[in-house]
């Protein structure tokens, strides 16, 4: 079976957008879940809505697959299924490595998803001795000591970074040294990586920072308009009793 080090996809060389390579996951998540329930095929509006954008975006997106929907039809869900998993690069077997193997990085060994995305824990890593040999998920946890052994053996190109914010730059310069050339990095920091290799961040505290933003306006907008309401209460009543805006002159003089 190939590994993550005999395969790239080829969407950069086809020029395929940033933007639409990270919806991709989108439409494959929503036809995966068609395809659980049979459904044969999927209008661009139906499967738009369920990944959450546009059917104009969707079908740009799609354009450069090279995949066009039948009129009346819509799109062939398996065969959508099959072309986005090929252009993602997950028809094949992509060994993963998580470092650092505290309640997040079992957390995510115990997530199930991996296997059936194309993904495969091949080892849990630490810094703690006493986790070494200490099965997660079913997996034993090995030292850090033996990290370049186990990439190499493994032909690992993908590593995963749970660690504390501190250990987690030293981490990465070893996975990189040792051939990994995508991060996917949990740690709460930014990492220093040279050109050729991909790192994508997840910080949990900033979506949540994010959300608390927009919680904050939209409790100021809510005021304004409850604000506006009295105001405008206000000068009804006021008009109603034959005064004007300020109280004390009538709305109409006499002629």
């Amino acid at each position: 079976m190939a590994t993550g080090r005999t395969h790239r996809t080829a969407t950069r060389s086809r020029g395929i957008p940033e933007a639409t390579v990270a919806r991709l996951p989108l439409y494959l998540r929503a036809l995966t879940a068609l395809s659980e329930r049979s459904v044969p095929t999927v209008s661009s509006e139906e499967l738009a809505a369920a990944a959450g954008v546009n059917s104009a975006k969707l079908r740009k997106d799609f354009s450069y697959l090279g995949s066009y929907g039948t009129r009346g039809v819509g799109y062939d869900v398996e065969y959508l299924v099959y072309q986005i998993s090929r252009e993602l690069g997950l028809t094949q077997d992509w060994p993963v490595v998580i470092v650092g193997i505290g309640n997040l990085g079992a957390a995510l060994a115990n997530y199930g998803g991996f296997a059936s995305r194309g993904f495969r824990v091949a080892a849990l890593i630490d810094a703690d001795p006493a986790m070494a040999g200490k099965p997660v998920a079913g997996i034993p946890v090995q030292h850090t000591d033996e990290l370049e052994k186990i990439i190499d053996d493994n032909g690992v190109s993908i590593g995963v970074i749970a660690t504390p914010a501190g250990a987690a730059q030293q981490v990465c310069e070893r996975l990189v040294a040792a051939g990994v050339t995508s991060i996917l990095n949990f740690a709460p920091t930014v990492l220093s990586v040279p050109d050729g290799v991909d790192v994508r961040k997840v910080d949990l505290s900033i979506e949540l920072q994010i959300l608390a933003f927009h919680e904050q306006r939209k409790a100021g907008e809510e005021a304004d308009a409850q604000a506006d309401a009295v105001l405008a209460a206000e000068a009804a009543a006021a008009e109603k009793a034959g005064k004007g805006p300020d109280g004390d002159v009538p709305a109409v003089m006499p002629a």
